[in-house]
């Protein structure tokens, strides 16, 4: 078996990884074709991630003109502890009100642990302003070199 085998995560544990850590990086394509990389904070909902920002956001103009991104997150201070998931994806902007607040409020409520009616109206105040992303993987790539044992 190959080491890139041997460190590949299965989609159990690609899952679980999402789930614990807490930044996603988003890669989307400039007009003058350079990358433009930003953090955000997401939530998985199956395979797919979901965030919001202001519509009028550089990443939000960016998918405009071209709706694909490759989202990277990563974890490890050491070379054998480094773990991650790559994911180029088609990426639906939202733009339905409802839906906005929707993933506002999970965004909300997974960072901040809040809900209920004065967190609702904060995030449909902001929801005016804002665009759900919706991050639809069409590949992955992932890696844990912890399951190397500490061998290269």
């Amino acid at each position: 078996m190959s080491r890139r085998e041997q460190i590949r995560m299965s989609r159990a544990e690609v899952r679980a990884f999402l789930d614990e850590e807490r930044v996603v990086t988003v890669a989307t394509t400039n007009p003058g074709g350079r990358i433009h990389l930003v953090p955000l904070w997401f939530v998985r909902r199956d395979d797919v991630l979901e965030g919001w920002t202001y519509g009028r956001s550089q990443k939000v103009a960016n998918l405009r003109r071209s709706p694909l991104a490759t989202l990277q997150v990563e974890a490890g201070d050491a070379y054998d502890q480094l773990r991650g998931v790559a994911l180029e994806c088609d990426v639906e902007l939202v733009t339905d009100p409802d839906a906005v607040v929707a993933i506002g409020l999970a965004v909300s409520a997974r960072y901040a642990g809040q809900d209920g009616p004065e967190v609702e109206a904060f995030i449909r105040a902001q929801a005016a302003k804002r665009v759900g992303l919706r991050f639809t993987p069409t590949s992955a790539t992932s890696w844990d070199h912890r399951k190397l044992g500490g061998t290269y």
